[in-house]
């Protein structure tokens, strides 16, 4: 039944049968994504299971609140209340989350909610686990060569709050008021004697002599060399000795092998520790020599095979999820206070929230079909695979942004950067 109404020549629909699933188009690239989440929530049923109550009233199944993070770091949603809003109106979202066209979105609070079960029951852990269970059984990981980096994220605390250990709490009068001004100047503030109100866990910390300090954490990715896949993360304390030590822990989590394999990094992973442990987990290690006023722990028994600058030149590509996570994942700046609930975000437990989303997205592409041929085709015929160079991306609509590879904008951007 139709009555005219609103605009002239627009009529006005009383009843239909359209559902989200006739909205999508059967090409859109989160068909495969959707493809891919949902085999890996299945192997997770049993787990949900037991979260998930028998009695009292309806809740938000875990499952769902996975889903939503996942599209949450696709799409860019800067919070939770603003992914809440759009779920109202957006029929992609619904869709992706098996919601009828005509259900209201759950309240924001739903994730505040459940965010410490999930963190209890080590949920995105299995998540994030399964997911690449299921790279490895399309044999996306080949397990044999592989590469580390770290980087730098940006805390939700301001230098206001970074205040000596030994003051009260509200013994400084200077901070009376909405953002009082303050001034440092000649002050000493180190990580021993200071520490931040907000996050005691972040520490002040430069890259370099030629940067400014800031409260960070270290985000720290191992990533496998064919299809860029995410393996292992973690997130940490800014430490001098940080990337190093998180590095051998994540080679040691990996699963044992015969055969020998390598380990990529950059000249900050050159050091006699570090080289010794990789050859004592069974790596060798491929890292850039650092002879500036020192020797490198590399030696031309190493640097002299082929396959040492082969592993030189493709590491930078460890740098792409690390882009990927700074500008469409948006995790550039921390939301959370605490190690745990932001590692719960950029790595395990809830890494589905940005990490998981990534390796989802890479393993939908290296899946090829159906919706490659709608991607911007590599350049001089390479393969189709993700791994291939040649930058692919999608601009129309909503489509979930991919990453650049090779392209003149660098890794990591999102098209039209």
């Amino acid at each position: 039944m139709e009555k005219n109404g609103g605009m002239r020549g627009t009529p006005v629909r009383l009843l239909s049968s359209l559902s989200t699933e006739d909205l999508i188009p059967a090409d859109h690239p989160i068909r495969r994504i959707r493809v891919v989440v949902d085999t890996v929530l299945g192997e997770l049923d049993g787990t949900f299971d037991a979260m998930y109550a028998k009695s009292g009233r309806p809740s938000v199944p875990p499952e769902m609140l996975l889903k939503s993070s996942v599209l949450m770091a696709m799409y860019s949603m800067r919070s939770e209340r603003a992914f809440c809003e759009r779920l109202n109106y957006d029929m992609l979202f619904k869709w992706f989350l098996d919601l009828p066209i005509d259900a209201a979105s759950f309240d924001a609070s739903t994730f505040s909610k459940n965010r410490q079960r999930l963190l209890n029951q080590n949920i995105a852990d299995e998540f994030f686990a399964a997911v690449v269970r299921q790279a490895k059984l399309h044999r996306y990981i080949p397990s044999d060569h592989f590469s580390v980096d770290g980087t730098l994220l940006e805390v939700w605390a301001s230098h206001k709050s970074f205040k000596s250990k030994d003051s009260e709490p509200d013994s400084d009068a200077a901070l009376k008021g909405r953002n009082a001004e303050m001034q440092w100047h000649g002050q000493k503030r180190s990580n021993d004697t200071h520490a931040s109100t907000t996050d005691p866990d972040a520490r002040l910390y430069r890259k370099s002599n030629n940067t400014a300090a800031q409260l960070r954490y270290a985000g720290h990715l191992l990533i496998e060399h064919r299809s860029a896949l995410i393996v292992d993360a973690e997130l940490t304390a800014a430490t001098g000795y940080a990337e190093r030590d998180c590095a051998t822990k994540m080679l040691k989590r990996l699963p044992k092998s015969t055969r020998r394999r390598t380990v990529a990094g950059d000249k900050n992973y050159d050091t006699k520790n570090f080289v010794a442990e990789a050859r004592s987990a069974g790596f060798t290690p491929h890292v850039a020599q650092n002879t500036t006023n020192r020797r490198s722990a590399i030696d031309e028994r190493t640097i002299r095979h082929p396959g040492y600058d082969v592993s030189q030149r493709i590491r930078q590509r460890v740098e792409e999820p690390f882009g990927w996570v700074k500008t469409v994942g948006a995790g550039r700046k921390l939301r959370y206070k605490g190690n745990d609930r932001n590692r719960a975000r950029e790595s395990p437990p809830d890494t589905p929230r940005i990490l998981t989303a990534y390796d989802a997205l890479a393993d939908a592409v290296a899946s090829g079909e159906p919706f490659v041929s709608r991607l911007d085709p590599p350049p001089g015929g390479r393969s189709r695979r993700f791994g291939a160079t040649g930058a692919r991306c999608v601009s129309e609509g909503s489509r979930p942004a991919e990453i650049h590879r090779g392209s003149s904008h660098g890794p990591g951007k999102r098209c039209g950067a």
